[in-house]
């Protein structure tokens, strides 16, 4: 959600931002607001001035009473009870209309950072930089569901028996592999100076208006039948949401959480969901981090947090690049936002396997998180990042370290954590 003084001084700044949104059907809002708006503040003044006259007409009485002047102090009452039913009217309007704005406000989009390629989809999105070598081998990647049933470590028929289509067991290595490189991405964190956090699973609606809009949580989220709860698409909605209405103390900043959660998501527009394969799943494990910071310092840390993905997944022999998001595919909140991508040797090509997002003040503004400063309180910045999505990490892990025989070889960072394993074998 947007500053609202940005509507009431320049309009204009918000229908463009739309328009390089390529979402031209709310262009309409702004001008609502802007009315809505007027029409609230003048309401203000009125309340304000009825206000100051209720207490002024106050001392006349309580002054006519004492010199016993009780017919004029009463005409004095009558008009005092006349002004406080049109206050009452007034703040009865004021809440009506404080309403009908934050609804509007709330389908604003987030002003977009200057540096945000314009384009109308994710087709349209810039690569920035590769990292590692892509490399295609000699011999034939197959795909990563046959790869994992080699190593005894997929069943998807007793999955679609418990839980239906989108669901899976992992098992064996593969299974111990998915934890190894998550408790190696925690640990990372961790010695980047991130505190380790496992958060609730399920939040209440209001921190989900608070964290992403209306249409993200439609596609995403899972509602708990007969209770205010949903299930979590991602651990940083609740790692955002406990600083809910909080007054943070500047000297805090920056505050750096990584979190481990499971997640789930309906994954709404899915269609055909996988049938053999885990890339497109209802149920994933995943390493986040979280970053609150003032304004000023929000790109620095923004340049930070996806450099540290990179970093993880080159440790893991796998290439990546970056991509920049272009104005069309950033969600309503963001500011900014790039995706690390894997390579496929299998496709040749590239895919997701985490987003980096700065948010500005968005999320705060929602949550009402600000921080105390010496000239007064304001919104702190939020940003968010994956650290390591088990499923497509893994499928990129296989493709990337396979080896002609079938084995998978395991880099150095995941030893530790494989109880010393340097390869993995296959079973068939």
């Amino acid at each position: 959600m947007i500053d609202i003084n940005i509507l009431r001084t320049n309009p204009e700044i918000v229908r463009e931002n739309i328009k390089k949104k390529y979402q031209d059907a709310k262009l309409p809002l702004v001008d609502e607001v802007v009315e809505l708006d007027k029409k609230n503040r003048s309401l203000k003044q009125e309340g304000d001035d009825l206000r100051a006259q209720r207490n002024k007409l106050s001392s006349e009485i309580g002054n006519l009473m004492r010199e016993k002047k009780f017919d004029e102090a009463e005409k004095i009452k009558a008009e005092v009870k006349a002004e406080a039913d049109r206050l009452a009217q007034i703040e009865e309007e004021q809440t009506s209309l404080d309403d009908e704005i934050k609804k509007r406000m709330m389908l604003i989009p987030n002003i977009i950072d200057e540096s945000v390629p314009i384009g109308k989809d994710d087709s349209e999105n810039v690569e920035i930089q590769k990292f590692g070598e892509p490399k295609v081998p000699a011999f034939e990647i197959p795909y990563h569901a046959d790869i994992l049933e080699k190593l005894g470590g997929l069943d998807k028929e007793s999955s679609g028996r418990t839980s239906g289509n989108g669901f899976y067991y992992l098992m064996g290595d593969p299974a111990r592999l998915v934890s190894a490189m998550i408790s190696y991405a925690r640990d990372y964190m961790i010695d980047k100076g991130f505190t380790y956090c496992i958060p609730p699973f399920m939040i209440r609606s209001d921190v989900v208006n608070g964290v992403m809009s209306f249409a993200e949580m439609d596609a995403m989220m899972y509602k708990i039948e007969g209770e205010d709860l949903f299930l979590i698409g991602t651990s940083e909605h609740s790692m955002i949401g406990k600083f809910k209405d909080q007054i943070l103390k500047e000297k805090e900043l920056p505050i750096t959480m990584t979190s481990y959660s499971p997640c789930f998501r309906k994954e709404v527009g899915a269609h055909g969901l996988e049938e053999r394969g885990i890339y497109r799943v209802h149920q994933f494990e995943k390493q986040e981090m979280i970053v609150l910071c003032k304004p000023e310092e929000s790109m620095e840390w923004y340049n930070k947090m996806w450099s540290y993905t990179v970093e993880i997944f080159r440790n893991l022999n796998i290439p990546v690049r970056t991509l920049e998001c272009c104005s069309g595919d950033l969600a309503d909140l963001k500011v900014k936002s790039c995706d690390v991508e894997a390579w496929s040797p299998r496709q040749q090509k590239y895919f997701e396997v985490g987003s980096c997002s700065t948010l500005g003040d968005a999320q705060a503004r929602r949550l009402g998180i600000r921080a105390k400063g010496e000239n007064g309180n304001y919104y702190v910045h939020t940003l968010n990042n994956t650290v390591l999505a088990s499923t497509r990490a893994l499928i990129a892990f296989l493709e990337n370290n396979l080896n002609e025989d079938g084995t998978i070889s395991i880099p150095e960072a995941l030893r530790p954590y494989m109880g010393g394993k340097s390869v993995i074998e296959k079973k068939i």
